[in-house]
């Protein structure tokens, strides 16, 4: 069902919007967090470290697919708030074949250079024939992961929440189930986790786009509409460089420190394995309610209704600050205990080195999540400049500090970095916010 986000109380509307989000962003996670577990569980340390260290380039390609949701997933909210649906709909269309464009490329790319980045990030050799197993059958996989986001993108855009949490729902929780029988019972190892994953996406994204394309035939709009527009283009990249730049660099920054991490050996890389998932959870929910808040402003600000955007920022803060007292004090005082879902009690080691992660990190995740809900109407009033210089201040200062901390305090320092990083870049964002909400509503978006 479509939902117009420009009328209702802000705070009832975005919360209304934003926790399907939320569900889903948890189920997306189990995909990542099923793989790891069950290669920790079923296989052992090493394919853990293997799945967990092959997860740092995976990110690379879902920098991309989520710049694509980001760019197509704004424009069609501007159009759609704006009630012009025959170029919202060729919005779609274009972006899409855009997409799919940019998946060729990114799949040519990971099969032939694959191996170079995992020798390049110091992959121990006991790990990597599994690490390129795993990118291997991954990077085939990579048109369902594109166009399953451009499907979500699309749904958020008009207001539906709902209907992407379903299919994240059923396909996540039948991800776990495949996993465990491709380990167990075929015996498959590293390459039975990955097939997986493969099998259950490629389904989601099929059912997705169908639904996407029922959806929009519901939608009239006046006479033909074109299906590739440049002008569309260009303005869906506006929005989705500058996310698939931020979150490519993040990912060759998490990189680099991975190849930190990976020279003190194969417990602490399990470790942090573990825990970054975790983690990444935590994260990954928060950035997923501040794109529902990018799409919430994208909407207001093709109305012309930006009275509603400050109301909608407090109404974002007091949401990530509610599901961050949880998070938090799960991850703070029990992260021993979820660490050893992945591993067994005898890798001592390698949940000690997860469980310091996780106590250094959870406390700041106040701050952070602050920062997404400014950079989500940074993003959907358009000021991606902006939302870059936060995002890149963080990315520089946790590559930094990692390679500088790692050499004083070793695996500790490196997770020291991320609370410094994370909060430089919040006051950074917060003060690029207040700065548009003060005067800056007139700049272009």
């Amino acid at each position: 069902m479509n939902q117009d986000l420009t009328v209702g109380k802000p705070e009832q509307v975005l919360w209304r919007f934003c926790m399907p989000l939320f569900g889903s962003v948890v189920f997306q996670q189990l995909y990542n967090i099923a793989d790891s577990l069950v290669a920790g569980k079923f296989i052992g340390e090493q394919a853990l470290a293997a799945v967990g260290n092959s997860y740092e380039v995976t990110l690379i390609f879902i920098a991309f697919a989520f710049g694509c949701n980001i760019g197509c997933s704004v424009v069609v909210s501007q159009l759609f708030g704006a009630k012009d649906y025959g170029r919202m709909k060729t919005a779609v269309y274009t972006a899409m074949i855009a997409s799919g464009a940019v998946c060729s490329i990114l799949m040519a790319g990971g099969l032939l250079g694959c191996k170079i980045l995992l020798g390049l990030i110091r992959t121990p050799q006991e790990i990597l024939a599994d690490s390129r197993l795993y990118l291997d059958i991954y990077i085939w996989g990579l048109p369902f992961m594109f166009f399953y986001n451009i499907a979500t993108g699309i749904f958020s855009a008009l207001g539906d929440s709902r209907t992407p949490f379903l299919f994240l729902a059923v396909s996540s929780t039948s991800n776990i189930a495949v996993d465990i029988l491709f380990v167990t019972t075929f015996h498959m190892g590293v390459a039975g986790v990955a097939w997986a994953t493969f099998l259950c996406q490629g389904i989601s994204c099929i059912l997705a786009v169908a639904a996407v394309f029922r959806r929009l035939k519901t939608v009239e709009c006046k006479g033909k509409f074109p299906v590739f527009s440049w002008h569309l283009l260009r303005r869906i990249a506006k929005i989705a460089v500058p996310s698939i730049l931020q979150q490519s660099f993040i990912s060759v920054g998490n990189i680099v420190i991975q190849s930190v991490i990976n020279g003190f050996g194969a417990s602490v890389i399990a470790g942090y394995s573990a825990a970054v998932k975790l983690n990444n959870l935590v994260i990954t929910s928060f950035t997923t309610l501040g794109n529902g808040i990018s799409n919430y402003t994208a909407q207001n600000a093709g109305a012309g209704r930006h009275d509603r955007i400050k109301e909608g920022f407090r109404a974002g803060i007091k949401l990530v600050w509610v599901l961050c007292v949880p998070m938090a004090g799960i991850c703070l005082l029990a992260g021993k205990w979820l660490l050893y879902l992945f591993m067994d009690p005898e890798a001592e080691a390698a949940v000690s080195a997860g469980a310091v992660f996780l106590k250094i990190l959870s406390p700041f995740y106040f701050v952070v999540s602050a920062k997404l809900v400014a950079d989500g109407i940074l993003r959907g009033a358009g000021l991606m400049e902006k939302f870059m210089a936060a995002t890149f201040t963080d990315l520089a200062l946790r590559v930094v500090l990692a390679w500088g901390f790692a050499g004083i305090w070793g695996s500790t320092g490196i997770w020291c970095a991320w609370p410094v990083g994370w909060s430089v870049a919040a006051l950074m964002s917060v003060s690029f916010y207040r700065a548009y909400e003060s005067g800056g509503r007139k700049e272009k978006h």
